[in-house]
């Protein structure tokens, strides 16, 4: 599924969240103040924090004693300074306060926190997105599993990491393509052919040895089955290439409904086996000899990897004229560049991590013009897939691992896909697929979705009663919106476009996940407390406004994770 070209400035919702507004008021003050600091090196930029403590206001700055070494001057006369030059704003309640040796806590004015309740319903679906991205194209590669064998669930954590990024991305104004790269050729893909044979053989009453390094599972039994069927004059698999390229196809075929299933959908498929069959793999060798950073020992033809980084030289042609398997690794990535692509993101597992080195120093080693980070890498941990307290460790079908089907079936796919990315890629994840299931508040879907449908439930509620939301008294009335419940949900909703800007640019999915868990204890916290439908017009059409708002930004990021948003439950 191709992404959307990138929107233009007057689709794109402008909101300045108030953490990000209050912070360019305090660097202006901050200048005015010290003019010393505009143009200092290293320069300084004001940090704006949540206080712990709620009663200390909405924000914190502690600039003052990060400078005060910097500037000679006591924390306290440096906070004094700041708060004098503060630019006159609507955003702020008052004159903020300045405690301890330098500490500057900030109360919003109900105006600012109010007004994201309408850019919120002037956004709708496009609140949070931006186009920092400028329409840069960027390639997204994820899951990019050896076609022999099912899915596993680690490939799926691949998928709901990938898919999420590049959601993310494109929200953020970059063009993105997702693509996977089958591992179609090498020695894992004979062993495939060598599998099939024997159980064609098997099957047939004949004799034959199983391989070595077979892959032992019952999709094996299925795919000789179907090969025998549709290739009688072949029963035996005598013919391996034949045999090779029908497996493939099957698998590949497989994993590709797993994908569907898992609503997960690429741009492209790139074959490894095409690097060969169209001399790239030989021409990457060639422009490499020809940079001056290979050298022969031993009969092999090494990468003086070690120039750009590497621990040591690595082997690239070994003495029997093979490829070591990172070479094509480097002529893979080479097409990335040339296909124009300035900004590439593999997404990978971690056991991947020992070839960043070696396929970075040979991109290097071209001498192409392309900059030393490039590809980025975000790479995930191995999943654990647990029930009733026990982990689960095989599939009886694929014969070793859990399946992402398998996950698919058992919790559905929006469990499977917001458990897969909550938690960061570099931490290893336990999937408790009991946890996953449950109708709960502990289960973290459930309750994200559960918020969404309480507001899609106020509304049938509003209209058996007979009665409706007039948007426009609900806009004149959100000074209304005073109890601690509503500012708290207020200050969450503000902080929707800087966390999905900052999830897309550090390349961390988890941060949008864990963000909507918060923003749906804020609802739920909201609705235990109060009524909806009171009596108050006024008052009903404001906390309806704001319920609206919030149902908005559930969907908008549940639509992002790939996770649905139900009006009921």
């Amino acid at each position: 599924m191709s992404s959307a070209a990138p929107q233009s400035p007057s689709a794109i919702n402008a909101f300045s969240s108030n953490k990000t507004a209050v912070g360019e008021l305090f660097q202006a003050a901050l200048h005015t103040a010290f003019p010393a600091l505009v143009n200092a090196e290293p320069p300084f930029a004001i940090e704006v924090e949540k206080p712990k403590n709620p009663e200390h206001g909405h924000f914190a700055v502690n600039s003052a004693l990060q400078l005060a070494k910097r500037l000679g001057k006591k924390p306290r006369e440096i906070a004094e300074a700041i708060v004098a030059a503060l630019p006159k704003s609507a955003l702020i309640a008052g004159t903020p306060d300045i405690a301890g040796p330098g500490f500057i806590n900030i109360r919003l004015s109900q105006e600012a926190e109010t007004r994201v309740v309408k850019a919120i319903e002037s956004g709708a679906e496009k609140f949070g997105t931006s186009n920092v991205g400028a329409g840069q194209k960027t390639l997204v590669e994820f899951v990019s599993a050896n076609p022999t064998g099912p899915l596993h669930v680690g490939h799926g954590r691949a998928a709901a990491i990938g898919d999420t990024l590049s959601r993310l991305l494109a929200s953020q104004g970059y063009a993105v393509s997702r693509e996977f790269y089958y591992n179609d050729a090498g020695a894992q893909i004979n062993n495939l052919a060598l599998s099939v044979q024997f159980r064609c053989r098997e099957l047939g009453g004949l004799n034959a040895t199983f391989p070595e390094d077979g892959y032992r599972g019952e999709y094996i039994i299925d795919i000789a089955r179907r090969y025998r069927e549709e290739n009688p004059a072949d029963a035996n698999a005598d013919n391996l290439d034949q045999v090779r390229q029908f497996a493939v196809a099957a698998l590949r075929h497989e994993q590709d409904l797993d994908l569907k299933a898992f609503d997960v959908s690429f741009d492209n498929y790139f074959l490894e086996s095409s690097l060969y069959k169209d001399g790239l793999v030989e021409k990457t060798v060639a422009a490499l000899s020809q940079s001056g950073h290979t050298f022969e020992d031993g009969g092999a033809l090494w990468l003086r990897t070690t120039t750009f980084g590497d621990d040591k030289d690595r082997v690239m042609r070994k003495s029997d004229g093979s490829y070591t398997y990172f070479v094509p690794d480097i002529a893979y990535h080479l097409t990335k560049w040339e296909r124009g692509y300035r900004r590439a993101i593999n997404e990978q597992g971690a056991d991947h991590h020992s070839t960043i080195t070696r396929v970075r120093a040979g991109l290097q080693a071209l001498q192409v013009g392309i900059p030393p980070g490039w590809p980025e890498y975000v790479l995930h941990q191995m999943v654990t897939v647990m029930r009733q307290g026990e982990e689960v460790k095989l599939s009886k079908r694929a014969g070793s691992y859990v399946t992402l089907r398998d996950l698919v079936d058992e919790v559905g796919c929006d469990a499977a896909r917001y458990f897969l990315v909550a938690r960061k890629a570099d931490s290893q994840l336990v999937f408790d697929i009991d946890l996953a299931r449950s109708q709960s508040n502990d289960n973290p879907v459930y309750y994200i979705q559960y918020a969404h449908a309480r507001v899609c439930s106020v509304l049938r509620q509003l209209i058996e009663r007979g009665l409706s939301w007039d948007r426009d008294n609900g806009f004149n009335e959100l000074s209304r919106l005073n109890t601690e419940h509503e500012q708290a949900l207020m200050l969450e909703l503000s902080r929707y476009p800087e966390l999905i800007e900052m999830a897309a640019q550090n390349l961390e999915p988890h941060l949008l996940a864990q963000y909507l868990r918060d923003l749906a204890y804020a609802l739920h916290t909201w609705y235990n407390a109060h009524q909806f439908i009171v009596a108050d017009v006024n008052l009903r059409d404001a906390r309806l406004a704001l319920a609206l708002a919030t149902r908005q930004v559930l969907a908008n990021g549940l639509g992002l994770l790939g996770v649905s948003a139900p009006e009921s439950m």
